[in-house]
């Protein structure tokens, strides 16, 4: 089976470099440092099989991410996990309510992101085999 891609968004080089390696055995990765240049990617027809995104970004943050994504018609059932170094229920709540599937607090645990992906990943692949696409 071919590698599954994973589209990354977040302003931390730190984060993004442990997230890259952490997953770039198992999967393609691909990582962005702002919405702006992850909503481009998506916009130039690249369709990740989960996107990674943290919460608080300068210019389009997390929310108006998810926003866009969610509306667009395109991307809505791509999974996405929201990062964030806030753990607060009111940003987790909102997140869910704008359709992320996950939410992971920073600092965070490499093989809990690994697992987080694969449940991820299945439960999209089991609703792809059930309803036929």
């Amino acid at each position: 089976m071919a590698k599954r891609n994973i589209l990354i968004i977040d302003d931390e080089k730190s984060i993004r470099f442990v997230l890259e390696n952490t997953l770039k055995d198992e999967f393609n990765v691909m990582s962005f440092s702002d919405g702006i240049e992850g909503l481009s990617y998506l916009e130039n027809g690249n369709i990740p099989d989960l996107i990674i995104c943290d919460l608080m970004m300068p210019q389009v943050d997390g929310f108006s991410f998810l926003k866009k994504i969610r509306n667009s018609g395109f991307f809505d059932n791509i999974p996405v996990i929201i990062l964030s170094g806030n753990d607060e229920s009111k940003d987790k709540i909102k997140c869910f309510e704008m359709g992320a599937d996950d939410y992971v607090a920073k600092p965070f645990n490499p093989k809990e992101i690994i697992a987080r992906v694969k449940r991820r990943l299945d439960a999209r692949d089991k609703l792809i085999q059930r309803i036929g696409i």
